[in-house]
Parts: C-alpha cells; sequence; structure tokens
C-alpha cells in the first residue's frame, strides 16, 4: 500500500496542472484590488491610444469584463518584447491581439482562443510584392517579438533571402518606415493590415500569400487559473447575450469573434 500511495502522489505532482491549485488566489485577488490591469500596446484596432485614452476592440471588450467583475479597470502601455516581465510585475492581464503559441504557453495561462487572425504581407499599394518568394533580397519590416518576427524567422526559405530585417517597437512604427521607403514590406497581422487599409483606402495592399493562420487569446500569468477561468466564463456570457458581437460591429462592421 506505501508503494502505491508513493505511486499516486508522484502522478500527482506530474499532472498537477490538471487539478485546481488550492493556493491560487488570483481571482479573490483582483476582487480584493478592485481593479483588473490590463497590459496593451500601440495595435490599433485591438487597442491603441488616442487622445491620451486607450482604446480599440480588445479595450472595450476588458472594460466590460471588468464591469462584470465588479472591479475598475487600468489600461497600462507596455513594451511587446519585454510583455512577459510586465506580466509577471505589473500588469494582470495582456490583452491585445496576443497570438497563441506552444512557446508562450509555456510562460502565460491562456483563455480560450476568441479571434482568428492570418499572418500577412503588407505592401505599399504599387508594390510589386505579392507572394513569400517576392521578399527576396527586400527589407522587411516586423514588431520586435511579434507573430509577425516569428512568421519570418521560421521560414528559412523567407529569412535567407531578405536583404534585412528591421525591427520596430509596433505595428504603427513599420507602417510609418514603410510610407517613408525604409522598408519594402511589412509582416503584420491581417488585423491590423486591414485596418490600415481602411484608415487609407488606396494606399495599401494585402500580398495574396500568407505566412500563416493563428489565435489570439489573453495571457494570464501562468498558474492565474481561477482569474482565467472566470473572464473566459464571462466572455462566454457577453458572446451569448450578444454584446460581444456589437463590439465588434463597432470596430469590423461584423462580428468576428470565434470561440473555439
Amino acid at each position: 500500500m506505501k508503494k502505491i500511495a508513493v505511486l499516486l502522489l508522484s502522478l500527482g505532482l506530474l499532472f498537477g496542472c490538471t487539478t485546481t491549485d488550492k493556493s491560487d488566489d488570483s481571482l479573490q485577488a483582483i476582487k480584493d484590488a478592485g481593479v483588473l490591469i490590463v497590459g496593451y500596446t500601440e495595435f490599433p484596432p485591438m487597442g491603441f491610444t488616442e487622445n491620451g485614452v486607450a482604446t480599440g476592440f480588445d479595450i472595450d471588450l476588458a472594460r466590460e469584463v471588468a464591469s462584470r467583475l465588479g472591479v475598475d479597470v487600468t489600461f497600462q502601455y507596455i513594451d511587446w518584447d519585454a510583455k512577459v516581465l510586465e506580466l509577471a510585475n505589473n500588469v494582470d492581464v495582456i490583452w491585445n491581439g496576443l497570438t497563441i503559441t506552444p512557446e508562450r504557453q509555456l510562460e502565460m495561462t491562456f483563455s480560450k482562443p476568441y479571434l482568428n487572425n492570418r499572418i500577412v504581407i503588407l505592401t505599399l499599394s504599387d508594390s510589386s510584392i505579392n507572394s513569400l518568394a517576392d521578399l527576396a533580397d527586400k527589407k522587411v519590416g516586423v514588431e520586435l517579438d511579434s507573430s509577425g518576427q516569428i512568421a519570418v524567422q521560421d521560414n528559412t526559405a523567407v529569412s535567407g533571402s531578405i536583404n534585412e530585417l528591421v525591427k520596430y517597437s509596433n505595428y504603427v512604427e513599420a507602417v510609418l518606415d514603410l510610407n517613408a521607403g525604409g522598408v519594402d514590406a511589412v509582416v503584420v497581422d491581417e488585423i491590423f493590415a486591414r485596418y490600415a487599409i481602411r484608415q487609407n483606402a488606396g494606399a495599401y495592399k494585402i500580398a495574396d500569400e500568407v505566412f500563416n493562420s493563428e489565435n489570439y487569446g489573453l495571457g494570464f500569468r501562468l498558474g492565474d487559473v481561477k482569474l482565467q477561468t472566470e473572464v473566459d466564463k464571462i466572455l462566454d456570457e457577453m458572446i451569448a447575450d450578444g454584446t460581444a458581437a456589437e463590439i465588434s460591429i463597432k470596430w469590423f462592421g461584423e462580428d468576428v469573434i470565434v470561440r473555439e
């Protein structure tokens, strides 16, 4: 019996992530503090700063979730390449078009996916770039530590053929440099690319060939399962009662939310 008990204990330690951690006070800590601190960066239309105020699709979702949690919400601008450090020390959740990846799942507790996305090539409208192969010998812009950067670096045919990979602190800076001729293309989330096209009709185009498809999720501190579960529950309620669709239509003209 003693050997069986030891074996069961070992299995419990090995698969402990499948059970509820009684030391997880993440949800109660937010309620006690009375505020949910949301990390975001300059990534329109998901989250960005306009006239000194945080705004965007994800910002509106977060405001509604915090209201239903019964707490205030504070939006903290962060450096995207330092998001894991920011999450550990300064914010409760990263909520700003965050792609779910296996690598990030080792560093964060993710919500269920809520939006589909693709990594695309954004160029000026008169560019001849229309495929991955067309990036050969070109200067390509990406946001530092973004899915766009990962997509380029993981595609050895592309990364080995381009002239230079130029990294920016956010996609807005990358597109400004695209306008100025500093780069030939920007590898970016389709959500942002289509927003840029809507804001500047006729200025940009998206190449026909894309890098990959992905899902967005909310990133919580590793182990903050109770907070993640409650936020997922509230998001499901918002989808069921139509509130999430209203927010989506406000920013995209249609309901783009996809739960998986």
